[in-house]
């Protein structure tokens, strides 16, 4: 049976304008992100990696319109979020929820957990009134925490619990889909661990589907269907998980890999260092923008830029930006400028 599609975005493009002089006029623009498209089918979790600065947390911002896209289209359950006003998207937003990175800053110190919970089921009527004290207590017990913390406030829960309440706050509208801004990024490993499995939990019990933006490649592989990997931007590579960490076409996702780090001190692990700063998004690279770091650049590199397509050997719905693929695998381009550390422990 084939997947529904929930989530298509096409043509993303979210740019930050650069305002100078004396008038305050717009200079240039910050290309946060460029012409990017994608799809999320209903149930599945796919996962946006790549550097700081890449455009994957200004993606799930965009596709909320808590920025307004630059350009491109995004549609969710059939409905074009990009073309409706902004009352018609606030009633959307009962189906399109965030997690968002930081436990501290994104829930109101002034509020109580009942408060929190209760406001986010009175903004979408989602609710009754008399019935909204014993739903705030269903929520509390469904994502791990007791009846009596519901009166309490943010200050007197740890990192761990106060994220647990975003996810709760999140759950209160009954969403189908959930934008996970680095839900975990700010959590101890011992909690990330919990954390993640409550999501996988309620993913099940809920048939929730997941758009999980993360710079973590171990905890994306422990809990992504398909991987997104993005640069300065734009979208190199994008394939199923196993097609992602077993087999990657793109040189910038095999130098994303090599930087995992390996619990064992007797494990060899050959790091991709890659030479130079990332570009600036005011003004990216012409041709293929990874062209500058790139180990297998070649001069058509700098000129045309590659397409996101499916290669010989790649596996369906597995695409890579890049000219060379097969020359790269094949070991017919040698790499140049390559800087190579064995790194053991």
């Amino acid at each position: 049976m084939a997947k529904r599609e929930l989530l298509k975005v096409e043509g993303l493009k979210q740019y930050f304008p650069i305002k100078g002089g004396m008038l305050g006029r717009t200079v240039n623009h910050v290309k946060a992100v460029d012409d990017i498209s994608f799809e999320v089918y209903e149930g599945e979790t796919v996962s946006i990696v790549g550097e700081s600065g890449c455009g994957k947390s200004t993606t799930g911002r965009a596709i909320l319109r808590l920025e307004e896209p630059t350009e491109g289209k995004v549609t969710f359950n059939n409905v074009e979020l990009t073309s409706i006003s902004k009352r018609d998207m606030r009633r959307q937003r009962k189906d399109l929820q965030i997690i968002f990175q930081d436990p501290y800053a994104s829930i109101n110190p002034r509020q109580t957990v009942s408060d929190i919970l209760n406001e986010a089921m009175t903004i979408q009527n989602s609710v009754p009134p008399k019935k909204r004290r014993q739903r705030i207590i269903e929520l509390l017990e469904t994502v791990g925490l007791n009846e009596y913390q519901a009166d309490r406030y943010p200050h007197e829960f740890s990192g761990g619990q106060r994220q647990r309440i975003g996810i709760a706050r999140a759950l209160a509208v009954d969403p189908k889909l959930i934008i996970c801004d680095e839900a975990v990024s700010a959590l101890d490993v011992s909690i990330q661990a919990q954390v993640l499995n409550l999501l996988e939990e309620l993913q099940d019990e809920f048939n929730l589907t997941y758009l999980f933006i993360s710079h973590d490649l171990g905890v994306v592989r422990h809990i992504s269907d398909r991987v997104i990997v993005m640069y300065l931007g734009k979208i190199v590579e994008i394939g199923d998980t196993n097609s992602i960490f077993e087999n990657p076409k793109h040189p910038y996702t095999n130098a994303l890999l090599s930087a995992i780090p390996v619990p064992d001190p007797l494990h060899v692990n050959t790091h991709i260092g890659l030479k130079g700063d990332v570009p600036s998004p005011i003004d990216p690279p012409m041709g293929c923008r990874f062209h500058t770091r790139c180990p297998f650049a070649q001069a058509k590199c700098s000129v045309d830029e590659p397409l996101l397509a499916v290669h010989d050997g790649m596996t369906d719905g597995h695409k890579a930006a890049c000219h060379f693929v097969k020359e790269i695998e094949q070991g017919e381009i040698k790499p140049k400028d390559y800087s190579t550390e064995i790194m053991i422990g």
